[in-house]
C-alpha cells in the first residue's frame, strides 16, 4: 500500500507562480518501497486527464508542450518526492493536479489538488 500526499495548490493571478510537492510512503510485508516515474497530471473541468511532466528515477523529464519552458518537474529520491515548479501561470492552467508514482508495489495517485489562476 502506497499514499501520495499532495501540497501546494491555491488560488494566484496569471503570471504567478507555485509550487506543488507530493510525498510518496508505504510498506507491504516489510518489501522496501522503491519510486520509479513519478508524474503530474492535471484535469480541467469537462476534460480529460492530460499529462503534465514526468521524470525516471535517473532524473530524466519530458513535459507536454504547453508548459515547456513555464514548468519544472524534480524529484528527491531519498525523500521519494515530487516538485512541480509552476511559473507564468494561464489561466488555461486552471485544473485539478494529480501526482502519480510507480513503485515495486505498483501505480499510485494522489488525491489532487486544485490549481485555480485567475485575476
Amino acid at each position: 500500500q502506497v499514499q501520495l500526499v499532495e501540497s501546494g495548490g491555491g488560488l494566484v493571478q496569471p503570471g504567478g507562480s507555485l509550487r506543488l510537492s507530493c510525498a510518496a510512503s508505504g510498506t507491504a510485508s516489510g518489501r522496501i518501497l522503491r519510486i520509479y516515474d513519478m508524474g503530474w497530471y492535471r484535469q480541467a473541468p469537462g476534460k480529460q486527464r492530460e499529462l503534465v511532466a514526468i521524470i525516471t528515477f535517473g532524473g530524466n523529464t519530458n513535459y507536454v508542450d504547453s508548459v515547456k519552458g513555464r514548468f519544472t518537474i524534480s524529484r528527491d529520491n531519498a525523500e521519494n518526492t515530487v516538485y512541480l515548479q509552476m511559473n507564468s501561470l494561464r489561466p488555461e492552467d486552471t485544473a485539478v493536479y494529480y501526482c502519480n508514482a510507480n513503485s515495486n508495489f505498483g501505480g499510485y495517485w494522489g488525491q489532487g489538488t486544485q490549481v485555480t489562476v485567475s485575476s
